[in-house]
């Protein structure tokens, strides 16, 4: 591989704690003509419970991807109104462990982009009437997703894996769970994870480090601020799963289907459980293994199989999906190519091969002003930086991932789920 202290260097950025609490992180990247900015918290759909100020506080499903609408609202209107002043393209998203706030603009109109980011989410506003107004948008939306096979199959799938953790929990909820929100709430869930010693500005592209935090001056982010009394509850799991196999019905034209593997959480701040699961993924699934090369010469799958990890708070799965005419037999040989690998070891050029084939994957996401900076956000959000996760990659040996494999990726830890295309006249 790439000389580790050059490569280290090529993903090098500033990184300042203000006194606030808020961690800035800034990549400046001449040559560019756009600046991509992301604006975290550490509260997606699976903090449904927590304390604050000592005081329980349990929410319905939906309310974290709830807030992140809201919260592009204001007394003085919407976030997008001023966003179109400037031309920026902006949007956010919601996902198990987090919220992003987040826009790409010019460099030149870089600056007013973030003022208006920084002051939007700095400033909760919620009343019954607007929230009222958008039960009604999220409701909507919540049915676009109860039409998505990809996304009932995951959901399906989470459920299957898991009998209390809220990842089994759909990230937009119900129409009947976001009936349930109030005002209060969300006030309660903006006091414990909207605190800037919570969250994570990353900012990449034609941009200095000084500009960032100039505006973060201006937004009154360099002024001390307390932090809440605030602490996330995680349930107890077992590693059993809760149920073995879902088949259901769907507008599909082929079965897809979705086998998962529930495993021990580790803590997040270390990489390594993470890269030793993507590289799990490469080795047993990658375009470049005997099982992959199999299954599409069988017509078994489409280049769409593959399979991708979850790492969570109290949570970590691995996930293969795909289509197939013939879901079990594609199960069958996955286990079996895990058994072989289980009992020889990988072999020496697979495991270097897709070992360089991410390291590369790394550093050329670094080149691109978005990927950049959500890989540092999402790494900062975690407790760690990117050198970190490169290190880690670098040491990983063909051992320490035959290791993994001895203690992964169960059958008796697995589960299935299939969606199958609905018989004429039924959905």
């Amino acid at each position: 591989m790439r000389n580790l202290t050059q490569a280290k260097k090529a993903c090098s950025y500033s990184q300042t704690r203000l006194p606030s609490g808020l961690t800035v992180l800034v990549r400046p990247m001449p040559g560019y003509s756009t600046v991509h900015a992301e604006y975290a918290t550490r509260f997606g759909s699976v903090y449904d419970r927590f304390e604050l100020e000592g005081k329980p506080v349990a929410l319905p499903a939906g309310v974290a991807h709830f807030l992140e609408h809201k919260m592009f609202e204001s007394e003085e209107g919407d976030a997008f109104s001023l966003y179109a002043k400037t031309g920026a393209n902006a949007n956010a998203y919601t996902s198990f462990d987090k919220t992003c706030y987040l826009f790409t603009s010019s460099g030149e109109k870089a600056e007013a982009s973030l003022d208006i980011l920084l002051n939007m989410v700095g400033k909760p506003y919620f009343t019954e009437a607007t929230i009222a107004k958008e039960q009604g948008i999220i409701g909507q939306e919540i049915k676009m997703y109860e039409d998505s096979p990809d996304w009932r199959l995951l959901v399906g799938l989470c459920g299957c894996l898991y009998h209390t953790h809220p990842v089994k929990n759909d990230i937009a909820g119900s129409v009947e769970s976001i009936a349930q929100i109030t005002p209060e709430m969300l006030y309660a869930c903006t006091s414990a994870f909207y605190s800037p010693g919570n969250m994570v500005l990353a900012v990449a592209g034609d941009i200095t480090e000084a500009q960032v935090l100039e505006a973060c001056r201006r937004a009154g982010l360099t002024q001390p601020a307390p932090l809440p009394d605030a602490r996330a509850i995680w349930p107890k799991e077992p590693l059993t799963v809760a149920k073995s196999r879902l088949e259901f019905e769907m507008a599909v034209a082929k079965p897809c289907f979705g086998i998962g593997f529930k495993e021990a959480p580790a803590p997040l701040d270390d990489p390594r459980r993470e890269i030793l699961c993507d590289l799990l993924s490469e080795v047993i699934c990658g375009d470049m293994t005997p099982l992959y090369r199999r299954l599409y010469d069988e017509g078994l799958v489409n280049p769409e199989f593959g399979c991708e990890y979850l790492c969570l708070p109290g949570c970590c799965c691995l996930l293969f999906t795909g289509e197939s005419e013939d879901p079990d037999r594609v199960r069958q040989l996955l286990m079996a190519e895990i058994d072989r690998l289980r009992r020889e070891g990988v072999e020496e050029e697979l495991f270097t091969l897709c070992k360089h084939q991410m390291y590369g994957r790394f550093l050329q996401d670094l080149e691109n002003v978005d990927d950049a900076c959500g890989a540092m956000m999402g790494s900062a959000l975690k407790g760690r930086a990117l050198a970190d996760e490169l290190e880690a990659l670098a040491a990983l040996t063909k051992a320490d991932l035959d290791q993994a494999l001895a203690d992964m990726l169960a059958a008796e830890r697995s589960a299935m789920v299939v969606v199958r295309p609905a018989k004429e006249g039924e959905e």
